[in-house]
């Protein structure tokens, strides 16, 4: 059925009075509106679904969270009544209809046989993630669309290890959520009823308690070796982070530490901030201003659901001002405060390891190698970084942290997700040990290059929506694999790598990665979750200002040749 079909099956068969319904009979006139809610059905990407909040098939909106949900209940029943026992934990963040379409999920849930615990209010993914593990749920569902604008929303799944589902069971869901009608194969189910006959229960506060129990856990100094009175803000960006955050900076003591107040509630509509990620430098704009004006050393923000968490430094050469850190710069002053701080405490295991993705620097594997520590490479995704931990395990290492360049950060074994709480406990924390001893993180960073060599990173990317922006992405990956550099910034491409059937122990995804003849390397890849094509650029030089012009002179190269695809 093409979209215009589909289009029209859908105002046939929806109820009278369904807002959604009139929804649609007011774009009946504008076809290129029905083509794009229409041309496809929402998929599981890199994280779940994820979508516009409208409706349509191609949408986020009481259906397609209906019909996922019927499905992957249709797949957890087929796993056997053992399976089905263990329930399901769903959780949501501040954004339109979450808490709505977290009651669906439940109560779809529930009318399968499946128990469904749920939260009170909303809370950090990171926490859905542990609290799958710690009840030993079947599986776990956050009602989140991340750090995306507000007009998103999405579904993330997880499996009862406390990861993000894998493409193995993805694709079996993914089979199961088709068969489904969107109309006539769901049991919906009553949210009321369930929870009164106890098929829908609600976590308490020990749940919250023993998530930041674990996470304040992994303190590495404590007591006289931290300043406690270092000026910090932290903004949660009119998110889930605000509760958690608080608590845990309560709990280790920070005495001068400071919340932007027009981002401390929740607000779907974000409006302090519009584009609420953390990884863009725009995001801190409020926070700047609080740090500003009381003399912060370090600005700390976590986006809506929580799992992801970047920060500004105090520009000691510009008072007022800050500078932003980008994903691999805060990675790399997590990974050497970890490392550093096992080994002088004589804690550093013996076989150890952390786990980083194929786009990430390789700086860091640099920095683990020098305390012997093995640095393992994984795709894209807390799914897969996290999911190499068994892996890991298995081999006979400890698992120490993982990360990825997009500021996601995970530093506990038990929390297989990004988690921007534990991340910034172990900044803040950072921040106040080297503060101590007369440093700056600043200074550390630079340091590190000093110690490990000067590195450029460079992250940009091309936004391209719709159908056709789709499309032109599937051309340029194309055209880079028939036609790739022999050379980029005028030096010679020296190893190519198409993960397209995997690589190594690297499951087949859609990325390219090239390889310049002194260490640089540059990768491709269109994103799993948003309609873009992202770049990677990491060049070295024997100053900031020689990886900065290289790095300069490679994207301009490679880029001209991405662009010149219409």
């Amino acid at each position: 059925m093409d979209h215009m079909g589909k289009y029209k099956d859908w105002l046939k068969r929806m109820p009278a009075g369904d807002p959604l319904r009139q929804e649609l009979y007011d774009i009946k006139d504008d076809e290129g509106q029905i083509r794009e809610r229409f041309y496809k059905d929402l998929s599981f990407g890199t994280a779940g679904l994820r979508g516009i909040v409208s409706a349509g098939s191609n949408r986020m909106n009481r259906y397609t969270v209906g019909r996922a949900t019927q499905g992957i209940a249709d797949y957890i029943n087929e796993c056997g009544p053992q399976e089905a026992g263990k329930g399901v934990v769903i959780a949501h963040d501040p954004r339109h209809f979450s808490k709505e379409f977290c009651r669906i999920a439940a109560a779809i849930f529930a009318a399968n046989g499946i128990k469904a615990y749920v939260f009170p209010e909303l809370r950090p993914t990171p926490e859905l993630a542990f609290m799958v593990r710690r009840l030993g749920a079947v599986s776990g569902v956050n009602i989140t669309a991340s750090h995306n604008p507000k007009e998103y929303n999405g579904y993330k799944v997880y499996w009862s290890d406390g990861c993000q589902v894998g493409s193995q069971i993805a694709d079996k869901m993914t089979e199961k959520i088709e068969a489904v009608d969107y109309f006539d194969g769901i049991r919906w189910g009553n949210y009321q009823e369930a929870f009164a006959s106890g098929m829908i229960s609600v976590l308490g506060a020990d749940a919250d308690g023993e998530y930041l129990d674990l996470i304040e856990g992994l303190a590495i100094h404590g007591g006289d070796e931290l300043d406690l009175d270092i000026p910090i803000v932290y903004t949660p960006l009119n998110g889930a982070g605000s509760v958690p955050f608080s608590r845990m900076m309560k709990d280790r003591g920070f005495t001068n530490w400071h919340m932007v107040p027009e981002q401390k509630d929740p607000d779907p509509d974000f409006a302090t901030v519009g584009y609420p990620n953390p990884e863009d430098p725009g995001a801190f704009a409020l926070a700047r201003e609080l740090g500003a004006r009381l003399g912060a050393r370090l600005l700390m923000a976590t986006d809506p659901d929580a799992d992801r968490f970047a920060i500004e430094i105090a520009d000691d050469s510009q008072p007022g001002h800050f500078i932003h850190l980008n994903g691999n710069q805060t990675g790399y002053l997590l990974v050497n405060y970890i490392l550093e701080g096992k080994k002088s405490a004589g804690t550093l295991p013996a076989k150890g390891a952390m786990v980083k993705s194929i786009v990430t620097s390789t700086m860091s594997a640099d920095i683990a190698a020098s305390y012997g520590v093995k640095m393992f490479e994984s795709l894209t995704g807390f799914k897969n970084i996290c999911g190499r931990i068994p892996d890991v395990v298995g081999q006979g290492y400890d698992y120490m942290f993982g990360y990825e360049e997009s500021v996601g950060y995970a530093a506990c074994p038990y929390i297989r997700d990004k988690d921007g709480i534990s991340a910034g406990m172990l900044i803040a924390e950072a921040a106040a040990y080297y503060a101590k001893q007369g440093k700056t993180l600043l200074q550390v960073l630079d340091g590190l290059y000093e110690k490990y060599g000067w590195y450029c990173e460079d992250e940009p990317n091309l936004v391209l929506k719709g159908i056709e922006g789709s499309r032109r992405i599937g051309r340029m990956m194309a055209y880079i694999r028939e036609n790739p550099p022999g050379q980029a910034g005028g030096l010679p491409v020296i190893k190519t790598v198409d993960y397209k059937d995997g690589y190594e122990d690297i499951a087949p995804s859609n990325v390219l990665r090239f390889w310049l003849e002194d260490g640089s390397w540059f990768a491709v890849r269109p994103s799993g979750t948003e309609p873009k094509i992202k770049f990677y650029f990491y060049t070295r030089g024997e100053s900031a200002q020689k990886a900065r012009q290289s790095g300069q002179a490679v994207r301009e190269d490679f880029m001209n040749l991405v662009n010149a695809v219409k």
